[in-house]
């Protein structure tokens, strides 16, 4: 039995794309960016992210990039970019600490606690976006109630209607405006000259300190002046008396009581 004819896939036009760079390509890891390099390779080091060795990130990342670039990637520039800072960040955290620090330079510790601090950042939000995705989703895991009898809405640009349609809705609207208005009733107060009559009926009586509230009428909250108007009536009229000589006012502080009485010689008259 004849062999069957297997082609040959080892082709020189394949050949020459692996070695040009020019090849199929595939990324399963889907890095978005040097930072989520660092981020899957500071995972490797089964740490906490704010306690893993920067010295060894770097050199992870740097093995990275060299091995990308063998494998002829293009590589974007902030990846190089990133190479080069990690291995300034690991030459400052080996070598000697100089006696005078530059003033405008952070220390490497500072630094390499703030690219940790960042990493971590990142950690929490691919594992927040990762919960949101892990959740039911509307279409895919919760669907929404069905309308068996929808509204069909027909869109039409024609409007129709006549002048008493048009009227009728204007005075619609007007008296909707109209019950909505608000009219507070006019408050009732207490003349003063009420109160300064009232007051001079009181002087015979008023031979002891009584304080305003018991001098000022109650009122009836049904109908009538308040009580708050009863009150500022009977202060402004018993001030007016105290101007004449009728009366006499004291109070012992800021907000405190106002006791009234008349003068020596009113209550007596």
């Amino acid at each position: 039995m004849s062999q069957a004819f297997q082609p040959s896939l080892d082709f020189a036009a394949a050949a020459t794309a692996a070695e040009d760079g020019e090849a199929l390509i595939v990324d399963l890891e889907g890095y978005e960016g040097p930072l989520h390099v660092l981020l899957a390779l500071a995972r490797t080091q089964k740490v906490d992210l704010l306690k893993l060795s920067v010295t060894r990130l770097a050199e992870q990342y740097l093995a990275f990039v060299q091995e990308a670039r063998r494998r002829r990637f293009s590589l974007a520039a902030d990846y190089l970019v990133m190479a080069a800072w990690l291995a300034y960040l690991k030459s400052r955290l080996l070598l000697p600490k100089p006696e005078q620090p530059k003033a405008e330079e952070a220390p490497a510790e500072e630094m390499a606690a703030q690219l940790a601090f960042r990493l971590a950042k990142l950690e929490a939000m691919r594992n927040a976006a990762e919960a949101l995705r892990a959740g039911p989703q509307l279409g895919r895991d919760v669907f929404v109630r069905g309308d068996p009898e929808a509204i069909r809405v027909i869109p039409s640009g024609r409007i129709e209607g006549d002048l008493y349609s048009l009227m009728s809705a204007y005075i619609g609207q007007r008296q909707k405006e109209s019950q909505r208005s608000y009219k507070p009733a006019a408050p009732v107060a207490y003349p003063l000259e009420d109160a300064r009559d009232r007051l001079r009926r009181l002087l015979p009586d008023l031979d002891r300190w009584t304080p305003l509230g018991g001098i000022a009428p109650m009122g009836t909250p049904a109908a009538g002046p308040s009580r708050a108007s009863y009150v500022a009536s009977t202060l402004s009229a018993s001030l007016e008396l105290v101007k004449e000589g009728a009366m006499e006012a004291r109070q012992l502080e800021a907000f405190a009581d106002i006791y009234l009485r008349a003068r020596k010689g009113e209550a007596a008259a």
